[in-house]
């Protein structure tokens, strides 16, 4: 039985406020839970989730992974931003030209992330998270593309993309040059299995496509941390 996405996760230093400032802009509810467990909930039950977990480590350099949100107008560009400006974000200046039309901020965490103009073709089929955009190589394109059975939609220059076959947010890979990877990833994926499915067997898969243990073992939680090929972390929930 393969993994399921179940969540993306963030790494923050206050997950309640985090996860109000997302919930706000996408529009999507907070789950009801334990108050060391914040989520927010997409408005499609077949979507993942996005959690925020307690933590302290400090943000060093830009993410190796942010989200690209899309717009259906310009007008609608500008009211995502706007959006995300009065619930506490901000512009950032990360390189990007003056003519290039998307708009790059920060989450109150100091969370990248873009809001694409309309119009961009690549994320014409997706939803209102077009991507989650990730610094890696051609050989984690594949990896991710094995453990979710997840389709590869692009592959072109050591550039990867993948989707599910139901639609929905894409994850991309940039290729070279990757850049070095500083302590712990802020964001990672919680995969999940159904309940009756073999939970040692789905660590094996993961195993034999390239990711490693990280040693730590389980968590309070059930989760077994692991690294992808690239060494981005990322966890396996055992069925509950």
């Amino acid at each position: 039985m393969t993994s399921q996405l179940f969540a993306i996760c963030f790494n923050a230093t206050r997950p309640a406020g985090l996860a109000r400032f997302w919930s706000g802009v996408l529009g999507w509810e907070l789950a009801d839970g334990p108050d060391d467990d914040v989520a927010i909930l997409p408005p499609d039950t077949a979507g993942f989730r996005i959690r925020f977990l307690p933590s302290q480590e400090p943000k060093i350099g830009q993410n190796r992974a942010h989200f690209d949100l899309t717009s259906t107008s310009p007008e609608d560009q500008l009211q995502t931003v706007a959006r995300a400006l009065e619930l506490g974000g901000k512009h950032i200046d990360v390189g990007q030209l003056p003519e290039e039309g998307h708009v790059v901020l920060a989450d109150p965490d100091g969370n990248e992330f873009c809001v694409i103009e309309a119009g961009n073709k690549f994320l014409a089929d997706t939803g209102f998270i077009g991507a989650l955009a990730c610094d890696g190589t051609q050989e984690v394109g594949y990896f991710w593309s094995e453990a979710l059975r997840w389709p590869l939609v692009w592959d072109q220059e050591q550039e990867t993309a993948i989707q599910s076959s139901n639609g929905g947010t894409k994850i991309t890979w940039g290729g070279p040059p990757v850049a070095p990877k500083t302590g712990t990833n802020r964001l990672y994926f919680e995969l999940a299995l159904l309940a009756e499915a073999d939970w040692e067997a789905e660590v094996d898969r993961l195993i034999s496509l390239g990711a490693t243990r990280t040693g730590t073992g389980e968590d309070g939680g059930g989760r077994t941390l692991m690294l992808d090929p690239d060494g981005n972390e990322f966890s396996v929930q055992r069925p509950r």
